[in-house]
């Protein structure tokens, strides 16, 4: 397992490869880190793979969120690079399609009834949506149960068009909430990866529920926006898609969002680098993406292949979102499903 670090100051490497594996000079030789090489501030770690294995918990309590984020040792100490062992996350279940995607939002966020969110959902399908999701707020609340909504947009909406209803909630019923969903006509399960746990996401996967798993990234920004102590977001994005997201949430072009041009690029890579024992993720384009700019984010990114562009708040501003979702589409030409790996 190699990582890669950028640090002040840098004499600390050593100090760190400690911290993130035996704690003291004189812990364990098999389970210490080393340091394998060091360019001025950036210093490449070595670990174990036996230390974590593929225990999400504890390699974000090791590599991403570690002691050496509280230490006063350093004043910049930063994750920017992860060579992850092969086989160690079991990544995507749905391979992504050679395609662009569009996904659309049900707004408002909160408020509607599950009536009220099938009705907008089947506006979005009308217009060629691929995926309509649940926004991030909405949960499995009592003026808009999520039995009731999946069932009452399940009914509303075509097969072939995903409806990823939002499953977060207690950790205790997780899965059970998803496979409920799922039943009852859910095409995908949407979790918010980062409040909910990152390994949220590898359960979800474990449980086999035979559709695709959509990773909302709100809470992810506390590691990355930082600029001296945190994790680049392609590492972040890299690792959604190991745990098994089948979608990946990598910012925009639209100048809404935290994420430089040169971010929302490296995250893209990161949900489609080749790696032979996993699948592509979708990597999900949203933040201010519109009609109006659609087709610039995708000429931006530079890819026409496993993209989705996610529309928000501005499927409603032209007071009709079947239109505002098949002028998307005709800008794109997105394809229409995912295909099984």
């Amino acid at each position: 397992m190699r990582v890669t670090y950028e640090l002040d100051p840098p004499e600390e490497a050593y100090a760190l490869a400690l911290i993130e594996s035996v704690g003291r000079g004189d812990g364990p030789a098999h389970a210490r880190g080393r340091v394998v090489l060091q360019d001025g501030a950036r210093a490449v770690l070595e670990f174990p793979d036996a230390n974590w294995g593929g225990d999400v918990t504890l390699l974000v309590s090791s590599l991403l969120a570690g002691e050496w984020a509280d230490s006063a040792a350093f004043a910049r100490c930063r994750l920017v690079e992860a060579e992850w062992p092969a086989g160690l996350l079991p990544g995507p279940a749905f391979a992504a399609p050679d395609e662009v995607l569009v996904g659309a939002i049900v707004k408002p966020s909160l408020g509607l009834s599950p009536r009220e969110v099938a009705a907008t959902a089947a506006s979005l399908a009308a217009g060629g949506a691929d995926l309509i999701k649940d926004d991030e707020l909405l949960g499995d609340v009592p003026s808009c149960p999520l039995e009731e909504r999946v069932r009452a947009v399940a009914e509303a909406i075509p097969p072939h068009v995903r409806y990823a209803a939002n499953v977060t909630g207690p950790t205790d019923s997780l899965i059970r909430r998803a496979a409920r969903a799922v039943e009852l006509g859910a095409g995908a399960v949407m979790v918010n990866a980062f409040a909910q746990g990152l390994d949220s996401v590898r359960a979800l996967r474990a449980a086999e529920l035979g559709v695709p798993i959509f990773a909302h990234r709100v809470g992810a920004s506390m590691w990355t926006r930082g600029s001296r102590i945190g994790v680049a977001p392609a590492v972040i994005a890299a690792l959604t898609r190991l745990c098994g997201a089948d979608y990946v949430q990598v910012g925009s072009f639209a100048g809404t969002v935290y994420d430089t041009p040169d971010d929302v690029r490296a995250q893209i890579d990161a949900c489609h680098r080749q790696l032979p024992w996993i699948a592509r993720a979708v990597a999900v384009i949203g933040g201010g993406v519109s009609p109006a700019n659609a087709a610039e984010q995708i000429e931006t990114a530079g890819v026409r292949s496993g993209v989705m562009v996610l529309l928000g708040s501005a499927a409603y501003e032209l007071g009709s979102p079947t239109e505002a979702v098949r002028a998307t589409v005709s800008s794109v030409r997105p394809n229409t499903a995912l295909e099984i790996a």
